[in-house]
């Protein structure tokens, strides 16, 4: 059921009303593909570590969390719960007696795979409904915001217009 939208030309570009929109339809998307992970007993965290980790093996604790952008103290417990459930194993970095390196085991790689194909239909089921032109024009869009963000996160960006 479609409802009747509120847009006026008045406010159709208003960045804070798109922003807005923006986050609403991050929740309301991370609510469905936490649903559909579920179905394979993941949360949205644990396939997001054991897909870094399928990709990038023997990083560690703290590259983990730099590249998840959460704390270190944030991925430890999650880390604990990955290797309790038998999908990571921490080894010991010889002459480190601080750190581990962090590796997917193979139950690990069968939950990636079958957390891939979930994700591959939850986007057909949504995204891909989109016209192919409408998808290509939002990527660009989105890898544009993506990099005026990376600029004003760096300092680069001189403060903006009020």
């Amino acid at each position: 059921m479609t409802r009747p939208s509120h847009e006026t030309p008045e406010n159709a570009a208003d960045p804070v009303r798109i922003w807005i929109r923006f986050l609403r339809l991050h929740q309301r998307l991370s609510g469905i593909a936490s649903t559909w992970l579920k179905g394979i007993g993941l949360s949205i965290a644990q396939f997001d570590a054991l897909t870094v980790l399928d990709q990038n093996r023997g990083i560690t604790q703290q590259t983990l969390a730099a590249r998840l952008y959460v704390t270190k103290g944030n991925v430890s417990g999650l880390i604990d719960r990955l290797v309790e459930a038998g999908f990571v194993e921490r080894r010991a970095i010889p002459g480190d007696r601080r750190s581990h390196s962090l590796f997917i085991t193979p139950a690990g790689e069968g939950k990636v795979a079958l957390g891939l194909a979930a994700q591959d239909d939850f986007v057909r089921a949504t995204l891909g409904r989109m016209a192919h032109g409408d998808v290509a024009m939002l990527g660009r869009l989105l890898a544009q915001w993506r990099d005026i963000a990376r600029a004003e996160q760096e300092g680069d960006l001189p403060p903006a217009e009020p």
